[in-house]
């Protein structure tokens, strides 16, 4: 099959990886990719968010399956124009990706589906915010409405900093007030052909820059996956997939397709398991990064044939998709100074040692290449990831890899998957 992936990041490179491990003589073309991407297939210089340029693209090349990999060209709509001229597309259209796109929307949809999430109210101006943040008081969850690359969420028991925070993301627009919710989180991923709902597996990501969930969000330093500790909880992994799979994932679905906007390709629900029960914290309309490089390793039913049939309405006559029992954990490299002032052009090296490692593969984030040499171009960087036959093997292999790698300044955490290795959550 001829496969358009749309994207440049590591997600991108997991899901390449992860059609390139069923060795069916896929061809795959990828805009516009990066350093990594570019070694292992064609990478074409296309703005993703080009809806025409885009499907012009597909038409001429006899594109058969179209994935997008981030959440701006999906939140523009590039989606549209390609499913408008026939073309199969793994990523909702612009009405359905306002899931992500707008938190407002989701709370409404949510609201109409019954799906359980936290209480949370809108707000426009200044005033308006800090009377909200008293009424709900500490600690104080603010969230930007609209996209903001991992950086629009803010937990803090800090009222100034509260306020600081909406004052910020109001001169962009409106500004969601969030009720604080107590629990561990979990990212699940569901496949959609706008009717039919499948669940991948479980994983958790960490947020927070540093150890012990400490500093600024980020986009994710680092996943496991499956989650051996949900067993405490809800009996087994299953029994828990089949509680969200049943009240948040298919109402929601559903709910878009009754509203006339069918939602077909990855919806991703951001969890939190709290003492009254699994509440939403977030809908994200595409694959998840960096928990897609610890799904996508585990999977033993073929990609490809998910993807095609979550994109042309026939994943009720699919397969179910099978995993292996073994965890994949990853861990992120990122640039000195991120998130908020990132420090990029310089030099990666020790790429092959850490390859070198057993059970390991590493998918690029934000790397080019400049001459002969790898360089960084971005926040996060890298993504290291190993499997192994327990938590603890795959642990000391990434950490193995990872201490093999240099790029001058970076950072990463060192407590990934540390507490469900050790036994505990």
């Amino acid at each position: 099959m001829r496969i358009l992936v749309l994207g440049s990041g590591a997600r991108e490179h997991a899901i390449i990886t992860a059609l390139l491990r069923e060795d069916a003589g896929h061809e795959i073309v990828v805009a516009p990719g990066n350093a990594g991407i570019a070694e292992q297939v064609e990478v074409v210089h296309l703005d993703p968010s080009n809806g025409a340029v885009v499907t012009e693209y597909a038409l001429e090349n006899d594109v058969e399956l179209v994935v997008v990999g981030p959440e701006a060209p999906l939140v523009t709509g590039v989606a549209d124009p390609l499913r408008s001229r026939g073309i199969p597309v793994f990523g909702p259209g612009k009405a359905a990706a306002a899931l992500e796109g707008s938190k407002t929307f989701a709370k409404r949809v949510m609201d109409a589906a019954g799906v359980p999430t936290g209480r949370a109210t809108r707000v426009g101006t200044l005033d308006e915010a800090v009377t909200v943040l008293d009424e709900f008081g500490a600690p104080y969850v603010v969230k930007a409405d609209g996209l903001a690359a991992g950086k629009g969420v803010l937990v803090t028991s800090d009222r100034d900093a509260a306020v600081e925070h909406v004052t910020y993301w109001l001169q962009h627009g409106s500004v969601l007030v969030e009720e604080h919710l107590e629990g561990p989180e979990v990212s699940l991923f569901f496949l959609s052909d706008g009717h039919t709902v499948v669940p991948l597996s479980p994983a958790q990501d960490s947020k927070r820059l540093r150890d012990g969930d400490e500093g600024p969000n980020t986009g994710g330093m680092g996943a496991y996956s499956p989650l051996p500790w949900l067993a405490d909880r809800f009996g087994s992994e299953k029994d828990f997939v089949d509680e969200v799979l049943d009240t948040v994932a298919t109402p929601t679905v559903r709910q878009l397709e009754h509203e006339g906007t069918p939602f077909i390709g990855l919806l991703y629900a951001g969890l939190i398991l709290t003492e009254q029960g699994v509440r939403v914290i977030e809908f994200n309309a595409r694959f998840g990064d960096p928990e897609t490089q610890v799904v996508l390793p585990r999977l033993v039913t073929p990609l490809s044939g998910l993807l095609l049939a979550a994109a042309t309405g026939s994943l009720g006559n699919h397969e179910a998709p099978r995993f292996v029992p073994t965890p994949a954990v990853t861990v992120v490299l990122a640039s000195e100074g991120y998130p908020e002032a990132v420090v990029s052009g310089r030099e990666i090296t020790g790429l092959d040692d850490a390859l070198a490692v057993a059970g390991v593969h590493v998918t690029h984030a934000a790397t080019a290449r400049l001459d002969d040499r790898l360089i960084a171009t971005g926040g996060r960087v890298l993504s290291v990831v190993a499997e192994g036959k327990d938590f603890e093997e795959a642990r000391g292999r990434v950490y193995e890899a990872v201490s093999r790698i240099r790029l001058e300044g970076s950072q990463h955490r060192t407590d990934i998957a540390a507490r469900v290795a050790g036994g505990a959550r």
